[in-house]
């Protein structure tokens, strides 16, 4: 069923059609998302601003894809401009639905480069329609959100990408062969922290109500940016990146660094879902906004024969984990992409992670940053004893490209990256609820709160924006 037709005829008539079986389109002639090995890919991209912007730039030069279609809802915005000059010829669109309309036959895949609350309804439509998607991290705000878009690739068995680099770096080869060669093992507990500074706005933790509105700038269309989010007068504040500190619309420190620090940990020691998340200490809580600063306790049950783990999230300029004896110094990676406003500053702990094992500790960065062992004298004594860790055969968006040309598997594809950002989805519930939160790995449910319960899915769309939880 075509978008336009879904509208026409209404959710109702979806939704009692939920049983109707649709024939696969490889058997009516080119299979959804299919792409000859010797074709580029034809990419549409949604977000081609400040990290989207960089997702576009990024994904063009692996010489891997056609551009067809830009998408952005403040196309006449300063941070635009960069990529429609590059790309003067590329249809433009503010809206992704008019876009998969008129040119939905033209796309093999879609980057999504947006703010976090939107990454749901622009990646469920083109996974629908057979579109290849790379979605920037987080994948999605609710955990319900995240739910549906791992069922719907799984669906239409198209290539997913989830956007933290680092699972295509040196850490995501070394953190595999270590644990695959018994490095690291029997790891009982990980700190991970993320304690630069934030650009967000002046902290007010008395705040009682939502900014007032202003006008919308003339270049944007504010209704489309709102998307499925419940409705809210336009503000600066929730623009250029500042949405991330919203509840409403972003998911804060934890989930913009949460995928870049914890990620090979999640995958390779089978993590999954917590049993517990709790808000430890929260500085400046607030119903609308994130905390300045955070402790968060994930906990995590034996699996096989590993230990249970936990894993302690601490964030804030006045909130650094303590660190183990011979610990050494904390270094800024260079090669990590710095924020839309400017240069990361380095802080008293730089991003990263501590890793604490039965026999050796390690300690780590983000993104691609390697592990150490530690204390120097320890990581000595192995060195000559440490496997071979085999080098990448392909970047991040090379990946995801090769992989709609059927060359190469995705390395954080949804099923892989959708349980890690669930793991952000609670941790966020117990940020804005200053609770703990007991959850039932079974049934996906949390025991212990109603409300958070509720708040799984997120609560209700936004009138006229149903339709993406159907498809």
């Amino acid at each position: 069923m075509k978008r336009r037709n879904f509208l026409q005829t209404g959710v109702s008539a979806v939704t009692s059609a939920a049983a109707f079986t649709i024939v696969p389109s490889s058997v009516l002639g080119k299979a959804f998302g299919y792409v000859a090995p010797s074709d580029k890919v034809n990419l549409a991209c949604c977000g081609i601003g400040h990290r989207g912007g960089d997702i576009t730039r990024s994904l063009y030069k692996t010489g891997l894809a056609n551009m067809v279609a830009f998408c952005d809802v403040d196309m006449g915005g300063e941070h635009t401009q960069e990529n429609l000059k590059n790309f003067p010829d590329v249809p433009r669109f503010h809206d992704f639905r008019v876009m998969f309309d008129k040119m939905g036959d033209q796309i093999d895949a879609v980057s999504v480069g947006t703010p976090d609350f939107s990454h749901f309804p622009i990646t469920m439509l083109a996974m629908s329609e057979g579109k290849h998607v790379y979605v920037e991290k987080p994948m999605a705000r609710t955990f319900q959100e995240v739910e549906l878009m791992m069922d719907c690739a799984r669906r239409h068995n198209v290539a997913t990408q989830m956007g933290n680099q680092g699972h295509s770096e040196a850490n995501y080869f070394q953190f595999k062969t270590w644990v695959e060669k018994g490095i690291i093992k029997d790891v009982t507990a990980m700190t991970a922290h993320m304690n630069s500074r934030r650009r967000w706005h002046g902290w007010d933790p008395n705040m009682s109500s939502w900014p007032k509105g202003q006008p919308v700038p003339e270049t944007m269309d504010w209704d489309t940016w709102l998307g499925t989010a419940c409705y809210h007068d336009y503000n600066e504040d929730y623009h250029h990146g500042q949405w991330r500190c919203w509840y409403d619309f972003g998911m804060g420190a934890l989930g913009d660094w949460g995928a870049h620090i914890m990620d090979t940990a999640h995958q390779f020691l089978d993590l999954g879902l917590p049993y517990e998340v709790d808000a430890v200490m929260l500085k400046g809580h607030n119903p609308f906004f994130f905390p300045m600063s955070s402790t968060l306790l994930f906990k995590f049950p034996e699996r096989g024969d590993m230990p249970a783990m936990d894993i302690t999230w601490y964030d804030g300029l006045d909130n650094v984990p303590p660190v183990p004896k011979g610990y050494g110094v904390s270094e800024l990676d260079p090669n990590i992409p710095p924020p839309s406003d400017g240069q990361l500053q380095p802080a008293k702990l730089n991003p990263g992670k501590i890793i604490y094992s039965k026999e050796l500790t390690f300690k780590g960065g983000s993104h691609g940053s390697t592990l150490s062992i530690i204390p120097e004298e320890k990581a000595k004594d192995m060195a000559s004893s440490l496997p071979e860790v085999p080098e990448s055969t392909s970047n991040h968006f090379e990946n995801f490209l090769k992989a709609c040309k059927g060359e190469e598997e995705t390395r954080s594809p949804f099923h892989i990256a959708g349980p890690l950002s669930q793991v952000f989805t609670l941790g966020v519930m117990a940020q804005r609820l200053n609770t703990k939160l007991m959850f039932d790995r079974e049934t996906k449910q949390i025991t212990n709160n109603p409300l958070a319960n509720m708040l799984l899915s997120g609560g209700q769309p936004r009138k006229g924006w149903e339709e993406f939880y159907l498809l």
